[in-house]
């Protein structure tokens, strides 16, 4: 049986340098990230604010990506790595 991936990462606050949304990040790897954010974190965000477009369709925040790869040089957000479980 292939093995299911059961990531299990620490969920870590981060909060934009630029304008102080505050949101959540989870690292997997040094390529992947997932952030999830609130409301309240869009409306503060200046990226998202400076976009004609919806927020959904803004590919991300470059102020917010320094934030994470700040959090994770300084320790306070770590890559956490897939975990795989064997299904059989």
């Amino acid at each position: 049986m292939p093995a299911r991936d059961e990531r299990r990462g620490a969920v870590t606050g981060v909060e934009c340098t630029r304008c102080g949304a505050a949101v959540l990040a989870v690292k997997f790897s040094p390529q992947h990230t997932s952030v999830q954010w609130t409301a309240a974190a869009v409306r503060a965000c200046w990226e998202f604010g400076a976009s004609e477009r919806p927020s959904a369709l803004v590919e991300g925040c470059g102020s917010l990506r320094e934030a994470i790869d700040g959090a994770v040089a300084a320790g306070r957000l770590e890559v956490s790595p897939p975990g795989y479980v064997r299904t059989e």
